[in-house]
């Protein structure tokens, strides 16, 4: 999860009904869906993936899911490079507890990140939809894929001859030729197949 961190719509967490997940007085999680025990990440993996859950203390039967997710979002701080909340945010965060506008606070936040999922869907789609219509033969991720095997074929050209020098090594450079007529069909085809997708 360098993952790109991706906020899906509310609406994906309704589509089936929550899964019950009780925490034991040893902190271990129960999924009840699955009959297994689960981590925090196991949690975590499922609000990645839209599936809406509740979290039960086993003994008292308190709805802690709020707490749960708090735990989430504090182990996800954790790790390194995964830092989603500035110091100056928290710090502003804790300053509202207590106060006057507390009861403003969670209405606000929910409606700021719900307008943020909402963007981002449109943006995806305008992009989709731009891209889709610039590359008729294929979508976005396959015509990246094919540029990034063409690139790493022109590097490997120039592999043998940087070895070479680094290394002072008396064996003969790799007969390029055949790679070098690959990667010119490529670009070829490549250039008609763009040429092709402008045409009105």
């Amino acid at each position: 999860m360098a993952d790109t961190v991706q906020i899906l719509p509310e609406s994906k967490s309704t589509d089936k009904p929550p899964v019950v997940v009780k925490k034991y007085a040893n902190r271990r999680l129960y999924n009840t869906e699955s009959s297994s025990y689960i981590t925090l990440e196991n949690l975590g993996e499922m609000v990645r993936l839209g599936r809406d859950f509740v979290v039960y203390d086993a003994k008292s039967g308190d709805d802690i899911t709020r707490g749960v997710l708090t735990q989430i979002i504090v182990e996800e701080e954790g790790k390194a490079g995964h830092h989603l909340l500035p110091t100056s945010f928290l710090r502003q965060l804790i300053g509202f507890y207590g106060g006057s506008m507390q009861g403003l606070v969670p209405k606000y936040l929910e409606h700021a990140m719900a307008s943020f999922a909402q963007q981002q869907e449109q943006m995806r789609s305008a992009v989709q939809k731009t891209m889709g219509g610039l590359f008729p033969f294929g979508n976005i991720e396959e015509v990246s894929r094919q540029n990034m095997a063409m690139m790493e074929r022109a590097f490997s050209l120039f592999t043998p001859f940087y070895r070479g020098v680094e290394s002072s090594s008396s064996a003969p450079p790799t007969d390029a030729s055949a790679e070098i007529a690959a990667l010119q069909a490529e670009v070829e085809r490549l250039r008609k197949e763009l040429a092709t997708a402008r045409k009105p």
